[in-house]
């Protein structure tokens, strides 16, 4: 597992598996968001099989499958929503990548500052740049 803040309450991963729960909860998350749809994985990977696991542990999980065209302005606000928690939050897709850029798309519309929102996409490890034009749209319409 490959966990990479992009927020004090928020971080990404690429795909996780039940194995990785316990480690999950260690590290202090309250809530999982699944951003990958199922199509992609074997069935051990299924949204339902890494929710069951989730929830045996005590967490809560949230599936929001994504794909780069299924990013709509109410996918980004169902993501916004599912990260106000009681605590830090972990999503996962393929790479973590899709999870870093419907986050910062919601940051965007919320008037966030495009540069703090790119520098913290490039800590974690992701480059977001050819967002940018989008990111500066979303931010100048908030």
């Amino acid at each position: 597992m490959d966990i990479r803040t992009l927020t004090p309450r928020y971080a990404v991963t690429p795909q996780i598996t039940a194995e990785d729960i316990d480690a999950i909860k260690a590290a202090g998350f309250t809530r999982v968001i699944c951003n990958r749809p199922d199509a992609e994985n074997p069935p051990d990977l299924f949204a339902a099989e890494i929710e069951a696991a989730v929830r045996a542990a005590g967490l809560e999980f949230v599936a929001l499958p994504l794909t780069y065209p299924t990013m709509t302005p109410e996918a980004i606000a169902q993501h916004m929503a599912a990260l106000e928690a009681d605590g830090p939050v972990l999503a996962y897709c393929a790479s973590g990548t899709r999870c870093t850029t419907i986050w910062a798309l919601g940051r965007a519309g919320q008037g966030a500052n495009v540069d703090d929102i790119l520098a913290a996409a490039a800590r974690a490890g992701y480059d977001l740049a050819s967002l940018r034009p989008r990111l500066d749209d979303l931010a100048a319409s908030a």
